[in-house]
C-alpha cells in the first residue's frame, strides 16, 4: 500500500513510513474518547507511550487505537464524539508520538466492525460471575439508578481489543489489572477448548509491568478526593485539569489541591494520598523518579511551597502542549487513520474468522 507523505507534528526517528510486515511484537494501547484527555491521562498513559515508542520502535510494532464503542459505556455527548476521537490523536501527536512511524499504527475501533463481532463470541464464553467480581463495574455503577450492560462486560470488548492483534503487552493502569487477567483467560479457555494457537494471551501482568519498567500502574489522583483517580466523568471539576484548561486556572487548583493535617510531606499513598499525588505528578513533570522527587521533599513542613512547586510545572506543560496542539493538522490525521484501519482491519479479519472457524460459524474454505 502506498502512504502519502504528511506533515504531522512529530519527533524525528529517522527511517520514512511505509507498509511493515507485521511479524514484530505488538504493543497494544487506546483512550476512550467520550471526553477531553486530564492531566492523569496525560502523565499515566499519553507520555509512557512516547516514551515506549522512543525506547521500542525499532524492535515493536505499536497499535495506538481509538475505543470509542467503549465510550458509550458511561455518559457521552453523542454529537461531539466523532470529533473528540480526532482530538485526542491531535494530543498524542503534539505529545511526541511519531504517528508516522512505519511501525506505529491508528486506528478506531467502531470502524474496524470484527471488534464488536469477537466481543459477542467472547461474552458466550464469559462467566456472568467473573464479570460481577470486576472492581471497575463495582465503582462505576456505585449509586446509579441505571446501569447499562455495556458497562457490566466492556472487559469482554477490551479483550477482543487485545487479542484481534495478538497483542504481547498493553500498557495499562493498575485499575484495569482485572481486565487484562481476563483477556489472558479468555485465550488460554478458547485455546484449550479450540485449539492451542488460536488466540495469543498477552502477558501476565507482572511481566506488563517489568516491561513498563513499573513496579505498579502510574494512578494520578483527583485533587479534590485523592482516594479515587483523576477522571474525565468526575462531579467535580477541580478535581481534574484537563488538557485545555488555562494555565492559570490549572494552577489554582493545585494550589487547592486537598491534602492532609499531619504536619509533614512524606510518599504514603495509604496514609497521605494527596502529598503523595502531588509528589508523583512533579517526579513525572519532571522525568524524575518518585524516590528521587520523595526523598528531597521528605519531611519538609510546608504543603504551600510544594503546591507551588507542581502548580508552575503544570502550568509549563499546559502552555507547551496546547501550543503544539494548535499546530497540528487534523486532516492529515484523518488520511493516516483511512490509511492504518484498511491494514488492521485486515489483521483482525484474519483472526476473527480463525475464531468463527472454530466455533462453527464459518468453513476452512470461506476462512
Amino acid at each position: 500500500m502506498y502512504y502519502l507523505p504528511l506533515e504531522i507534528i512529530r519527533v524525528d526517528y529517522g527511517g520514512c513510513y511505509n507498509n511493515t510486515s507485521m511479524t514484530k511484537p505488538i504493543i497494544l494501547t487506546g483512550l476512550r474518547a467520550n471526553g477531553e484527555f486530564h492531566l492523569g491521562n496525560y502523565l499515566g498513559a499519553i507520555m509512557p507511550m512516547v516514551e515506549l515508542q522512543k525506547k521500542h520502535a525499532a524492535d515493536y510494532q505499536i497499535n495506538m487505537f481509538i475505543p470509542d464503542l467503549h465510550s458509550f459505556t458511561t455518559p457521552v455527548e453523542h454529537e461531539n464524539l466523532y470529533q473528540q476521537s480526532i482530538d485526542n490523536l491531535s494530543i498524542y501527536a503534539a505529545a511526541g508520538l511519531d504517528i508516522l512511524n512505519n511501525d506505529t499504527f491508528i486506528y478506531r475501533q467502531s470502524h474496524i466492525p470484527a471488534h464488536a463481532e469477537l466481543a459477542w463470541i467472547l461474552d458466550c464464553f464469559t462467566g456472568f460471575g467473573e464479570l460481577s467480581r470486576m472492581t471497575q463495574f463495582k465503582e462505576k455503577s456505585e449509586g446509579r439508578d441505571s446501569v447499562s450492560v455495556g458497562l457490566f462486560n466492556y472487559p469482554v470488548l477490551m479483550a477482543a481489543d487485545i487479542l484481534l492483534y495478538g497483542a504481547t503487552y498493553v500498557p495499562l493502569g493498575d485499575d484495569q489489572k482485572q481486565h487484562l487477567e481476563l483477556a489472558r483467560d479468555l485465550a488460554i479457555r478458547l485455546n484449550n477448548k479450540f485449539g492451542q494457537d488460536l488466540l495469543n494471551p498477552p502477558l501476565e501482568w507482572k511481566k506488563q509491568l517489568e516491561f513498563m519498567d513499573l513496579s505498579t500502574g502510574v494512578r494520578i489522583r483527583s485533587l479534590r478526593n485523592p482516594e479515587k483517580k483523576m477522571s474525565k466523568s468526575v462531579e467535580d471539576p477541580a478535581g481534574t485539569i484537563l488538557l485545555s484548561d488555562d494555565p492559570a486556572e490549572a494552577a489554582k487548583k493545585i494550589m487547592s489541591a486537598t491534602t492532609d493535617s499531619e504536619g509533614a510531606i512524606h510518599y504514603d499513598m495509604s496514609k497521605q494520598p494527596g502529598v503523595s499525588n502531588l509528589l508523583v505528578m512533579s517526579a513525572l513533570l519532571e522525568q524524575k523518579s518518585v524516590e528521587a522527587v520523595s526523598q528531597a521533599w521528605d519531611g519538609k513542613t510546608n504543603y504551600g511551597e510544594l503546591k507551588q512547586h507542581v502548580a508552575e510545572l503544570v502550568s509549563q506543560c499546559l502552555k507547551d502542549l496546547q501550543t503544539k496542539i494548535a499546530a497540528v493538522d487534523s486532516s492529515q490525521i484523518l488520511s493516516k487513520l483511512a490509511q492504518d484501519e484498511t491494514e488492521m482491519a485486515k489483521i483482525a479479519n484474519d483472526t476473527l474468522y480463525r475464531v468463527q472457524t472454530a466455533v462453527g460459524l464459518r468453513t476452512k474454505e470461506q476462512s
